[in-house]
């Protein structure tokens, strides 16, 4: 029933990823949310963050940010990563993370999208057939609606909890 928002993976941080394996496996492009996905909801690039994009362009990925934001907060970040990006993207539609491919030049078989949300970043990638990536929030404060959508978040997350189980599958690695 829930299938549609189910990630490919779950992993604790966007910091845990193992992108070298990934790249080995044939991965060139990455579509990352921003806010509590990279940083705290609002935050300019971190050292760790920064550190990460030269990472993924020093492996040979393309990096872009797709969010929902206006273009201030996106380029605010993205002015000390150097990135592409897509402000105001519509997610969870198709259509921004096919223009994201596009501006990449990849395709689903070698994208994987890495966001915090289910309804926005993880949906829209499974309707995109990109590798879908769940990572933990960063951080716990959020505004009134993403805590809204946390809730339906838990209810689909005890339920894929319970189809790794019966997969015998990884439902959270590099955490609890």
């Amino acid at each position: 029933m829930f299938k549609k928002l189910y990630p490919t993976r779950f992993i604790a941080s966007s910091y845990d990823i193992d992108y070298e394996n990934l790249y080995e496996e044939g991965y060139r492009g990455i579509i990352f949310d921003i806010d509590n996905t990279l940083v705290p909801h609002g935050f300019p690039a971190d050292e760790r963050s920064i550190t990460l994009m030269k990472r993924l362009k020093d492996i040979g990925y393309r990096v872009l940010f797709l969010s929902n934001n206006k273009e201030d907060r996106v380029k605010m970040f993205n002015d000390d990563v150097d990135c592409l990006y897509i402000y105001k993207a519509g997610k969870p539609g198709k259509a921004g993370y096919m223009k994201a491919m596009d501006k990449m030049g990849s395709e689903p078989g070698n994208t994987l999208m890495v966001g915090d949300q289910l309804f926005t970043d993880i949906w829209g990638a499974n309707n995109a057939g990109i590798m879908s990536i769940l990572v933990k929030p960063i951080d716990k404060k959020e505004e009134i609606q993403i805590v809204l959508k946390r809730i339906g978040e838990r209810i689909i997350l005890h339920s894929y909890r319970r189809y790794c189980e019966r997969n015998g599958k990884v439902y959270l690695e590099n955490g609890n």
